[in-house]
């Protein structure tokens, strides 16, 4: 990972939208996915090429990223004669979203994971001072309070 969390979660997110915040995909296989999105027919690479005006070798290596993310579906269609070509056809906007709400529950599982392991692995350390509680005053007569103990960690 390149920034932390916690440096992404102070500076508001860069990304433009989903396709770039959840796959790092570019603004042309954005371009690329909208004129697909928009168009009432499946549509080739050479089609889409000319519509967002590009060659058509790099249209179809965005093409490709948005089919491996998931954002596409791909049909073969065939020639009488022989031979065949694709075109492709955005994917239902349900499975997408679906996608996408799974892979952020991995992230977040994972995350939770980590600061389990975390808690565990430092809560548990004897003479470390931190997450000590110490309690003041009359607990009995609801004048006592708890308070956190924070001191450094003394090494052993």
């Amino acid at each position: 990972m390149s920034d932390s969390v916690a440096e992404v979660l102070r500076n508001e997110l860069e990304c433009e939208g989903l396709l770039e915040c959840f796959h790092g995909l570019n603004s042309l296989d954005e371009r690329c996915f909208r004129t697909i999105a928009e168009s009432d027919e499946p549509l080739t690479v050479d089609e889409i090429a000319d519509r967002v005006d590009r060659e058509r070798s790099t249209v179809y290596r965005s093409i490709q990223r948005l089919y491996d993310a998931g954002f596409l579906r791909k049909e073969q269609i065939n020639y009488d004669q022989g031979g065949y070509y694709h075109v492709y056809r955005p994917a239902e906007p349900e499975r997408i979203a679906s996608n996408l709400r799974r892979m952020l529950n991995d992230w977040y599982a994972q995350m939770g994971q980590l600061i389990h392991e975390f808690e565990t692995e430092y809560g548990r350390r004897e003479g470390a001072g931190y997450g000590r509680r110490e309690e003041s005053g009359n607990p009995e007569d609801g004048t006592g309070s708890d308070r956190d103990v924070r001191e450094p960690y003394q090494r052993g």
